[in-house]
């Protein structure tokens, strides 16, 4: 019989044979092909094209009235009848926007108007004695005195029916002031003032927004200020989602804030589509056309607060490369230094790749 330990020592001298023809045979070529692709990622390459691009200079700021109107009555202790208007109507030059109680002072039209005729009776009678006096002075049955006395009366009531009238003349510009009425075309935009209200002289009761015209007031460095000059074209953007406007600087501030060094630019908005007053709004400055180098978006790649872009050098490897960028615009971005008019980077996934790493080139993407 054979013992186990002999079949082991016969078995032993195979199974070293198998082993090792088993490890130096090749991996089957599913497994090779899934590490190849692992290796490699497929790129395309893009070049930089030169476009005119606008020169933008941003700026945060805010919408306001181009000129707005406080108005108030020039009445004291007088009770609002009506409020014709509220805020945002528009309105026409002249038009009543509010009406005061005018019983008290229609009593007092009434009683200056009395006065007036009053003072007329007694000129008339006035003149008439004094007339008299005359002729009788002239036949000498009276004294010149007593004549003076009588043409001085007459004066006298000549000078209170002058007193009636101004009176009356100033109870009838009173009564016309009961009215409120628009100094020009505009908006109404703000109002302070509720019918029962008793008013005094001088209170702002409504805000009118002269012909409804608003600007963009935008706020910049002193140094940026010094390239603005009136009728630049400002962009003016309000809320998100809504439609960006139009404006024209027609201002320059003459001096600076001592605080923040910072001037303001007035542009009027020619539409203000979805804009209104007190609206917070950044605008770009539109400062002309200049020729720029541009890529997409997708190849810029931001690292450690730096800008990359990566290109494919021998054998096939990344190489990355700083660069400077400069303006956006829509889905393109300006190259200011670091990549020329004819080098080659990857358009798009650049942000899986790191230097060395190997790539495939597929083929030469079209540019921007």
């Amino acid at each position: 019989m054979i013992q186990r330990s002999s079949i082991r020592a016969l078995l032993a001298p195979c199974l070293t044979t198998l082993l090792l023809a088993g490890c130096g045979s090749e991996p089957p070529p599913a497994a090779a092909a899934a590490s190849d692709a692992g290796a490699s990622l497929s790129v395309n390459l893009v070049t930089p094209q030169a476009r005119p691009l606008q020169r933008r200079l941003t700026a945060s700021g805010s919408i306001a009235a181009q000129e707005e109107i406080l108005l108030g009555v020039e009445l004291s202790g007088v009770r609002v009848a009506e409020v014709l208007v509220d805020i945002g109507e528009r309105v026409k030059k002249d038009q009543v926007l509010l009406r005061l109680d005018t019983r008290s002072l229609r009593s007092e039209q009434r009683q200056a108007e009395a006065a007036v005729v009053e003072a007329e009776t007694a000129l008339a009678v006035a003149r008439r004695n004094d007339a008299r006096m005359v002729a009788l002075r002239d036949k000498g049955l009276i004294s010149a005195r007593d004549a003076d006395e009588m043409w001085g009366a007459a004066t006298q009531a000549e000078a209170r029916l002058n007193s009636a009238r101004a009176q009356s003349e100033a109870v009838a510009l009173r009564l016309s002031f009961a009215e409120l009425r628009a100094p020009d075309d505009g908006v109404i935009s703000r109002r302070e003032v509720q019918p029962g209200q008793v008013v005094s002289s001088g209170a702002e009761l409504l805000r009118l927004i002269r012909h409804g015209q608003l600007e963009w007031r935008g706020n910049l460095p002193e140094a940026e200020l010094a390239r603005i000059q009136e009728g630049t074209l400002v962009q003016v953007n309000g809320p998100a989602g809504g439609n960006p406007a139009m404006a024209r600087v027609r201002r320059v501030a003459a001096s600076l804030d001592t605080a923040s060094r910072t001037g303001v630019v007035y542009a009027t908005l020619s539409d203000p589509a979805d804009l209104r007053a007190g609206m917070f709004a950044q605008g770009d400055l539109l400062l002309g056309e200049s020729t720029a180098l541009l890529l997409p978006l997708a190849a810029v790649v931001q690292r450690d607060g730096h800008s990359y872009v990566f290109g494919v050098g021998e054998e096939q490897r990344v190489t990355r490369r700083r660069i400077e960028i400069g303006r956006v615009e829509g889905d393109q971005i300006e190259i200011l230094a670091g990549v020329g008019a004819n080098d080659a980077v990857v358009a798009r996934g650049a942000g899986f790749l790191s230097e060395g790493d190997r790539v495939r080139v597929v083929a030469e993407a079209k540019t921007p």
